[in-house]
């Protein structure tokens, strides 16, 4: 437990410090590249030759259960692999693969692209920039739906992105870490309610919101916590009650429950209507219009997304120093 303590810690500080490094070999990436294969192989035929829902969300059934499996016995060799050649190698693989699993500096880092492509090269470069991080259609957006897309990105993804990942690696190592991120890749990769999908994607849409029920909870009080702590910038007050009023303002069960906090914490509007494949996906308002959304806003949720990572770190660090020292 010690040692598996000082790898999650080294690898949550490795991710501050270095992120993602750009053309390194990707674990996530491979997970995608499964992914990708597998739907190939399972949902060309009935692309091709007609639909049957049926047996297309029993295609889907299986590409959970495979892309699960690979994941928890692919990284299980290596974690143990590493232990068995030596603790310090185990403790090293240990925290990288951790690393691999968050997404807070690169997150930070992407967003702020979009800030910086705005300011000083115009509305096309940002809406270039967003479009690297968003799935929506960004080429009708303006300048203040550029700046609300990167702000509804920071404000989701510190839930699934950060928060979730972190927890499961504190609570089993990068192998439920990984297992979480397997689950949550194919969410975004076939999870999604259009004509292609809809079938297919059924179970991992489904378990997405399963693993993701209490983290993004966790995520949306710590974030109200962190409000409270951040400055005269940010509204404690109002991030509690858009998160009470707006948490639920998106079909999915989670995805609003961070989104609202950061809303009220800011004092803006964010979702409304989106335009996803050309076609335009009515969503309610999250949040009050108190004021115009900014380019400013981005830097502020990315703020506020590092203050409840690290407020969650620092608990589960002294909870997991506490089971040490009982044990």
């Amino acid at each position: 437990m010690l040692y598996h303590m000082i790898a999650f810690a080294s690898g949550v500080i490795l991710d501050w410090i270095i992120g993602d490094p750009m053309n390194f070999p990707h674990p996530i990436r491979w997970i995608g590249s499964l992914i990708g294969k597998l739907t190939d192989k399972w949902l060309s035929p009935y692309l091709n030759n007609g639909r049957d829902a049926k047996k297309e969300r029993t295609k889907g059934l299986f590409l959970v259960l495979t892309v699960i499996a690979i994941t928890l016995v692919g990284t299980s060799i290596i974690v143990f692999g590493a232990y068995l050649i030596n603790v310090y190698l185990g403790i090293i693989v240990e925290a990288v693969l951790v690393c691999y699993l968050l997404a807070a500096k690169s997150l930070y880092v992407e967003s702020m692209k979009v800030s910086m492509a705005l300011n000083n090269e115009g509305l096309e470069a940002g809406r270039y920039a967003v479009s690297m991080i968003v799935g929506r259609d960004t080429n009708v957006l303006d300048e203040k739906g550029v700046i609300r897309a990167a702000v509804e990105t920071v404000a989701e993804n510190t839930s699934d992105g950060i928060i979730a990942p972190l927890l499961y690696a504190f609570i089993g190592g990068p192998i439920l870490g990984f297992a979480y991120k397997a689950i949550n890749t194919m969410d975004s990769m076939v999870g999604y309610h259009s004509d292609k999908y809809e079938d297919f994607g059924h179970y991992a849409a489904k378990l997405d919101d399963v693993v993701n029920f209490l983290p993004a909870r966790i995520s949306a009080f710590f974030m109200i916590l962190a409000s409270f702590l951040l400055g005269r910038n940010y509204s404690g007050k109002d991030a509690a009650r858009i998160f009470k009023r707006d948490r639920f303002n998106h079909k999915s069960p989670n995805s609003a429950q961070t989104e609202s906090v950061c809303a009220g914490a800011l004092g803006i509007m964010l979702a409304g209507d989106a335009s996803y494949f050309g076609k335009i996906v009515k969503k309610p308002f999250i949040g009050d219009d108190k004021r115009e959304i900014e380019n400013a806003d981005i830097h502020r949720a990315g703020l506020l997304m590092f203050a409840t990572e690290v407020l969650i770190f620092f608990v589960v660090m002294i909870l997991g120093l506490l089971i040490v020292w009982l044990w």
